[in-house]
């Protein structure tokens, strides 16, 4: 070990600028020291206040090792600037071979910061859907959910997102409520078919099958609308009508649910209905042309009313 370092310094020369170099930061370190040494002395001497003194003992201070910096800077400047060149050099590389990796980095402080979404929540972005079930510092990971997005089941895949997606992409958190969401979903008819009675059937058992957790979605939205400063909207069930072109008409059902069982919610008040009704315009020419003993016995509002779907 001592050969090998002997032999190194034997080996070791350094060249004339560079012992004019480190010469000259001798001298100027040397110099500011006596100078401060000077200036210490003069001030202790020549200041009879404490405070005054302290504060010219602290500035003096300051301003020599100022001094110093200055001067090594000058004396060092050409090393510097080709130091800092090779530096820039290496950094350009190294952040074009790393690109996608600071991207992912900025993007976990991007969502970080935004809060766009938490463990738990169904995100979609670009393509992918799903329950987010772990996140770090380069990628979040998250349970699909789908197929399509119109679906709540979970397929059983598992999806690694690179946190660089959050920086061009946008995020859509699904469970901004978190407990209990507004669920919507879309039923399409021929404008012949008797939309009319399936808003009504629709609206009806939305109402039922909501009913017994209504309050308590109430309530939660209340305490969202009050922590986030938001307006509440109405949490009760809805059916809208939408007219994408002439032949259709297409019936919007918002419901309100917890936030695991949209699903179930959906696949409930759909089978509801279809089992008990049939909207088709067949079904409403056979109820017109068949007309019940209580038709006979009723007025005109009871039987428009008995020709509805029950």
């Amino acid at each position: 070990m001592l050969e090998q370092i002997q032999t190194w310094l034997n080996n070791f020369v350094l060249s004339d600028s560079m012992i004019s170099l480190i010469s000259s930061s001798v001298i100027l370190i040397l110099s500011v020291l006596a100078l401060r040494s000077l200036l210490g002395r003069f001030i202790r001497r020549s200041v009879a206040a404490t405070e005054l003194r302290r504060k010219w003992l602290v500035q003096s201070r300051n301003g020599l090792l100022l001094l110093l910096i200055l001067g090594l800077v000058l004396i060092w400047g050409e090393e510097l600037r080709t130091l800092a060149l090779s530096i820039v050099a290496i950094a350009v590389a190294l952040v074009i071979a790393t690109k996608e990796l600071i991207l992912c980095v900025i993007g976990t402080l991007l969502k970080t910061a935004s809060n766009s979404f938490e463990l738990g929540d169904r995100i979609q972005v670009k393509d992918f859907r799903g329950d987010v079930i772990d996140q770090n510092l380069l990628a979040t990971t998250i349970m699909e959910v789908g197929p399509g997005k119109i679906t709540h089941q979970r397929t059983g895949r598992t999806m690694v997102i690179p946190n660089a997606m959050f920086v061009t992409e946008p995020v859509i958190n699904e469970s901004f409520t978190h407990d209990y969401v507004f669920h919507v979903f879309t039923i399409p008819f021929k404008r012949e078919d008797d939309w009319r009675g399936a808003q009504l059937a629709f609206l009806e058992s939305a109402n039922r099958h909501c009913a017994p957790y209504l309050e308590e979605v109430r309530k939660h939205m209340n305490r969202i609308g009050i922590k986030r400063g938001l307006e509440v909207p109405s949490v009760d069930p809805r059916v809208t009508i939408q007219v994408p072109d002439a032949c259709e008409i297409h019936l919007i059902v918002r419901v309100p649910a917890k936030s695991g069982e949209r699903g179930f919610i959906e696949q409930a008040i759909l089978t509801d209905v279809f089992l008990n009704n049939d909207f088709s315009r067949q079904s409403m020419t056979t109820q017109t042309s068949t007309p019940s003993l209580a038709t006979h016995d009723a007025g005109p509002g009871q039987q428009r009313h008995d020709r509805l779907p029950e």
